[in-house]
């Protein structure tokens, strides 16, 4: 109500000519209406919580729904974790699985890695994640747990981002993370993040990103720092949360919030390896293989030779690739035996390693470009763009504009487009 207003105030200064003694008045009103939006966003937020604590009480115990500071507690049960394949035949039973059971963040660094050799030689910038990586799962401050439990979800859409890139989640609901049934296929989406970095002015950040939630509903936000080298731990984290949260999703798709996506050529090639009886461990992207560490100390994926001194595993590119829900059940499982690394690309590559599996290539995920020549104006071609799944990276500006001209009845293209 608030908006339209603001809306009707706007058209009349635009179209009217009123006194100019008015326009401090209107201008006083404005102030009050943003005053009271933000006033009914905090009254929704308490009505929110009582709603889902009535609708979902199967999912999670009294305290569940403790909105956004609070910590998730848990519900009274055990919080052993089901077993894989009875998360893969079952239904949402009518008693709660478990919850989520990291409740106190109490990680100190362990010292007995301080007196080894290997740790005295090794680049310091690598010291604090090497002594705290036995911290892997962190307490949950903003929970959708009632996600998952909206019937049958088909895909669902997980979108790595950080506090400040607001207009970037802004873009993607507008566009491919547009939460929508397609053909009855349920598409749900959810944005992981971690806590907003210290000397950010912290508390405000975190004060906008509760009252963007309370809007749109879509955020995962752990009490972790979001830094580069913690983005595994939003790999862990999630794969856990899944586990526990969802058994009826069928595929994720995960991506960063800077790529483009074709929604209706993902959902395409979901269905043909589901014709094909393909997609029980599907795991698929820009596939990269026989790669080794980055030993270059100005790179951002620098790795010395302390850490990891051999060839990696085959993985994926982590602007974004899609598996099936029955592979991240799994992964999720295999990831408690694989020590943290600092590259969650890399990680997830290992993860599949221990499960003896390799992720699939396709040509549609594009998560270094259409073509790695950043000048090139392929990387700007919508046709291309009508054709492929994936492509990184775009800002929200760009992602808009392409995604108006792709799906635009004016877009005219060859049958094929090849690159």
């Amino acid at each position: 109500a608030e908006c339209k207003s603001i809306k009707a105030m706007d058209h009349f200064f635009r179209r009217k000519r009123i006194p100019a003694f008015l326009k401090p008045l209107l201008s006083l009103s404005l102030i009050f209406a943003s005053f009271l939006m933000i006033q009914k966003l905090k009254l929704s937020e308490k009505d929110a919580v009582g709603v889902k604590h009535v609708r979902d009480p199967a999912w999670c115990g009294s305290e569940c729904f403790s909105f956004k500071k609070t910590v998730v507690t848990s519900s009274g049960t055990s919080d052993s974790p089901v077993p894989v394949k009875d998360l893969e035949i079952q239904r949402v039973p009518n008693v709660t699985r478990s919850s989520w059971d990291a409740q106190v963040l109490n990680c100190s660094a362990d010292a007995s890695v301080r007196t080894q050799d290997w740790f005295r030689r090794l680049d310091q910038r690598f010291h604090q994640f090497v002594l705290h990586r036995h911290c892997r799962y962190f307490p949950v401050l903003i929970n959708h747990p009632e996600k998952c439990a909206d019937g049958n979800v088909h895909l669902l859409v997980v979108v790595k981002s950080v506090i400040e890139q607001h207009d970037r989640r802004e873009a993607v609901r507008k566009t491919w993370g547009k939460e929508q049934t397609v053909n009855g296929k349920k598409i749900k989406t959810l944005f992981l993040l971690g806590s907003p970095n210290t000397g950010k002015d912290a508390k405000n950040l975190q004060k906008l990103i509760e009252y963007e939630d309370q809007i749109f509903g879509d955020i995962l936000q752990w009490d972790f720092m979001d830094t580069f080298f913690n983005l595994t731990l939003k790999e862990v984290n999630f794969l856990k949360w899944f586990y526990i949260y969802c058994p009826k999703v069928q595929f994720i798709f995960k991506g960063d919030d800077d790529v483009f996506v074709n929604t209706h050529n993902l959902l395409e090639l979901i269905d043909f390896k589901v014709e094909q009886r393909k997609a029980a461990n599907l795991f698929m992207g820009d596939t990269i293989s026989k790669a080794i560490p980055i030993r270059n100390r100005q790179s951002k994926y620098y790795i010395p030779k302390e850490l990891y001194d051999k060839p990696y595993p085959p993985y994926v590119g982590g602007g974004g690739f899609l598996m099936s829900a029955y592979l991240a059940r799994r992964l999720f499982v295999a990831s408690e035996g694989v020590e943290l690394y600092p590259i969650d690309d890399v990680f997830l590559g290992m993860c599949l390693q221990r499960l003896h599996l390799s992720p699939e290539m396709h040509p549609g995920f594009r998560t270094f470009g259409i073509t790695r020549r950043r000048a090139s104006t392929m990387n700007t071609e919508p046709c291309f763009y009508k054709n492929l799944i994936v492509v990184h990276k775009l800002s929200a500006q760009e992602l808009l504009r392409m995604w108006s001209v792709v799906h635009s009845q004016d877009l005219i293209c060859a049958l094929k487009t090849s690159i």
